[in-house]
Formats: structure tokens, sequence, C-alpha cells
């Protein structure tokens, strides 16, 4: 009986093999598939924008990968080889961190509160000595088979500070992209990592499993919807040319603000028209642009000349009003402070202008007629 006996291996101990078998592979598999995923995306868009933080977020995901591996190397581990297996995976997760940390100052939106640190010079020192603090204890654990209790689980701890900057930051990020359900799968994500984060601090080896392969698999997606959302919003700020733009000045309704005038743009990527919002004085710029335009047969305002001081009445003061009206678009079709003068200002300037050939400080909206429309007040 006791041969036997000794010839079958614990039910439940081969079950969690299994178990562990199971998503160590998984993990390897679908982390190396999300990683070559994500560098393709950059390949193919960020590598030309120079925008690394896909690659940054393709590594930490990588390192995940080379957990799943280890996992599957050391499957079955003996009292040796145990600390090695642990130590590894430590690595692995301080590494992950520090990838979503180096990407952060990448995104383009920050929460208010975290911006100025995110984006100092400092950042990788603010992270980086952090991450080797608790490297030397994972380091000392894993190669002498012992470690200080009092610092036993740093990774753990830095993985929580990495949680609390990555989930203002996707929050912020989807918010700014006008996509509120997105920004709530986000926080929903973050805490059930950790949770999954706390687990590690316990003994329960099957929960810890299944809370690693869900917040592992929704941060995946959460990456990729924050790449496609990326793409989403290249797209959208795309300005259109000349002939697809269209304007419309509506009635003006009493209950408008007193001090805003409201002018649809038609033609930019989307269902939806952009509403921009002008001032009194932007606002009679612009119709005057579109009355001229509909009214004459070259449709030219003048722009005043510097130090003119002449009766002569000119229809633009100086070139300042003119940016003051494309600025005044780009904040309400973009929003304040998200477009550029090189991708922006100066392709939505070409697009509703030109200047007369010879120079002569005149200027003219070159949109076609049959794209202006005023409603009579």
């Amino acid at each position: 009986m006791l041969l036997i006996r000794s010839t079958y291996q614990n039910p439940v101990i081969s079950s969690t093999l299994e178990i562990s078998k199971f998503y160590g592979w998984w993990q390897f598999v679908v982390c190396l598939f999300a990683f070559m995923a994500l560098m393709s995306i950059w390949y193919h868009i960020g590598k030309k924008q120079k925008d690394f933080g896909p690659v940054w977020l393709a590594l930490s995901i990588l390192c995940w990968a080379f957990s799943g591996l280890v996992e599957v190397i050391y499957l079955d581990f003996n009292e040796s080889s145990y600390p090695i297996k642990e130590g590894l995976r430590s690595v692995f997760s301080l590494l992950n961190s520090l990838f979503i940390l180096l990407a952060l100052p990448w995104f383009k939106y920050l929460p208010k509160p975290f911006a100025g640190l995110i984006k100092n010079k400092f950042w990788p020192y603010i992270i980086g000595i952090p991450f080797v603090f608790a490297l030397l204890p994972t380091l000392h654990k894993m190669f002498l088979g012992r470690s200080a209790s009092a610092i036993n689980e740093l990774d753990v701890y830095y993985a929580l500070l990495t949680l609390v900057f990555l989930g203002f930051v996707l929050w912020e990020s989807f918010i700014k992209r006008r996509l509120p359900l997105l920004g709530l799968l986000a926080i929903i994500t973050v805490l059930i990592t950790l949770i999954a984060q706390v687990y590690k601090l316990m003994d329960n080896t099957i929960n810890l499993l299944l809370f690693s392969a869900i917040f592992k698999t929704s941060l995946i997606m959460l990456f990729f919807a924050l790449a496609l959302s990326w793409v989403k919003e290249l797209t959208e700020t795309v300005i259109p040319e000349t002939y697809q733009l269209k304007l419309l000045f509506k009635k003006r309704n009493k209950s408008n603000i007193p001090n805003n005038y409201e002018v649809i743009l038609k033609g930019f990527p989307g269902h939806e028209d952009r509403t921009v919002q002008l001032t009194p004085a932007l606002h009679r710029l612009l119709k005057t642009f579109a009355e001229r335009r509909l009214v004459t047969a070259e449709g030219w305002l003048e722009i005043k000349p510097k130090n003119f001081d002449g009766a002569k009445n000119y229809d633009i003061n100086d070139h300042n009003e003119l940016k003051r009206l494309v600025e005044a678009l780009l904040n309400g079709l973009f929003g304040k402070k998200n477009w550029t003068k090189n991708k922006h200002f100066t392709p939505l300037k070409n697009t509703l202008f030109e200047m007369s050939e010879n120079r002569e400080r005149k200027i003219r909206l070159q949109l076609p007629k049959e794209n202006i429309h005023i409603e009579n007040e």
C-alpha cells in the first residue's frame, strides 16, 4: 500500500500545477502577441509622430510575457529553485511598472495635479531611484534565498504607486477624448489590479492567478483602446481641404449667451458638425469675410498698413486680428491647447484664407460660394 500510494501525486497539487501551467502559457502567448501588435501600431503611426509612449507600454506587456515563461519553466519547482522563480517574477513585475511610468510623459493629456511632476525632466530619476531601491532586496532574496521581512514585497508597493499614476492618466486621456465609458472601465480595471496586488501578499495561489488573468487581460484591452483613441484623435484633427469645408452662420437665438456667437463648420472627420463659439468682434470679422465672398466678384478684404494714420477705413486692423480668429476657431474645434501650429493652425489658415498674389495686404475667404450659408437674422 505504501508503494502504491507513493506513485500517485496528490490530486490537489496536480490540479494546482495544471492551472499554473495553463496560466503560464496563456500569459506568455497572449502578452507576446499583444506586445507585437502594439509595436506594429507604433511602427505604422507612432514612429512618424516620434511618439514613444506605445513602445514603453508594449515593453511593459513584454515583461508579463517573460513572467509567464518563468511560470512554465519553474513549474515543478523545488526548495532550491523557488527563490529564483519568485525573484524573476518580482524583477519582471518591477520592470513592468517602470516601463508604464516611463510611458506617462508621452501621454498627451495628464491630470493637472500630476502634470508638472510627470513632465519634469527629473521624472526618470523620480521613478528610477525607487525602482533600484526595490530591485536590490529582490535580487538579495533571489540569489541568497532569504530576504529582510520589512522590505519583502517592495515590487508590490512599487506597483501600487504605478497604479495610482496610471489610473488618473487613463481617466484623463479617455475623458479629454470624449470617451467617458472607457474612462470608467479604466478605473474599474485599476481597482481589480489593486485587489490582485493585495492578493500577492497572501498565500491564495488560485485566487491570485484568477485576479492576475482578469486584470492583465483588462489592461491589455485598455492599452489597445488607448492606442485606437489616439488614432481616432489623429483622424479627427485632420484639417479638411478647402472644397470639403462648409461654413454656416446660424440665426442668433435670444437664449444664447450675449457675448457669444455660434458658427458651424462641416466637413471634419466624424458624423457630427463642429460648433464654435466666437466673440462678437471675431464673429463679425468672419461674417464679413463670408459676405464679401458671396456678394462681390473677388471678395478681398484689405489689411491696414503699419503706422498708417490716414482717414481711410480698412476691413482688418492688423494681422493679429486674423491670428486671433484662427486661434478661436481651433479652440472651439479641438479644445484650448489641444492643437499645434504646424499640424493645425497653419493648415486651417491655408484652408480658409488666401492672400493676393502680389502680397498687397489683401486677403479673402477661399471657400467656394456654395459652401457658405448665412441664415437671415
